[in-house]
């Protein structure tokens, strides 16, 4: 019960879709994250059942690849998003560690924010634009990957801070066997992104695991750890530059 109890939560804080009441009593929380790339299975599931059966419904290529780009945000409710403009906004105000940390708990929005939310979406629809049939489902892999990196850093990085959702999921966490379970969810997503395209799928990997170290990273030296909002910029970031690495890929090949 307890595994389905963390399923629950997993779904229920990162994703749209209308889920049961869970308790989020630690015992509950212990192995969320474990479930997390699962989102990202529905989120990649959608993107390709959009990417491979859109095209025979007679739409125009514009509205094709809008619908495309606002999946994510749709299955998610856009809770990763926030965080990436959070930390835009953050980032760009050259300040403090402890300024930095105060400006990603503000709600409002910055020009920052406002810059960077405006260029990732214009960069993401340019992209799935160019984005070729047969790698749809390499991208679609994509979204469970950048949740099993995400997961993972919870569970080995530093917090920043005690309180927030990191934490409160890092604290929750059993970290040793979610982790070790967040390696092995790793280990099949590589697997099947290789088996899927060996040269496409490799790129996803080699950007991811460049991203996911960039983060941790910046995380240290400009929060002194990871956030909730840190860990939605990355899986924002990641998940525009693995697009981009496989469109760039096509482009070269």
């Amino acid at each position: 019960m307890r595994y389905i109890n963390a399923c629950i939560i997993a779904f229920a804080m990162y994703s749209k879709i209308p889920m049961p009441k869970a308790g989020w009593e630690k015992e509950n929380m212990r192995y969320a994250l474990c479930f997390f790339p699962w989102v990202g299975a529905v989120v990649g599931g959608c993107f390709y059942l959009w990417g491979i059966y859109g095209r025979a419904i007679p739409v125009g290529t514009q509205l094709y690849a809008v619908i495309l780009t606002v999946i994510p945000i749709l299955v998610t409710g856009g809770i990763h998003m926030d965080g990436f403009l959070d930390t835009m906004d953050a980032l760009s105000s050259w300040q403090t560690k402890e300024r930095r940390l105060e400006i990603l708990k503000d709600s409002h929005a910055g020009a920052f924010a406002v810059i960077g939310g405006c260029m990732y979406f214009l960069l993401y629809y340019g992209l799935v634009s160019e984005l070729e049939t047969e790698n749809i489902s390499i991208v679609s892999l994509g979204f469970f990957f950048s949740r099993c990196l995400s997961g993972y850093g919870v569970t080995v990085f530093p917090c920043a801070k005690e309180s927030g959702l990191a934490a409160a999921f890092a604290d929750g966490a059993d970290k040793k066997r979610a982790g070790n379970i967040l390696l092995l969810e790793t280990a099949v997503c590589i697997a099947g992104l290789l088996w899927n395209n060996a040269y496409a799928g490799g790129v996803v990997v080699m950007v991811s695991f460049l991203v996911f170290f960039g983060y941790y990273r910046m995380s240290q030296e400009k929060f002194g750890g990871i956030t909730g909002d840190l860990a939605g910029w990355f899986l924002q970031v990641c998940e525009l530059l693995l697009l981009a690495a496989v469109v760039v890929m096509e482009k070269l090949m």
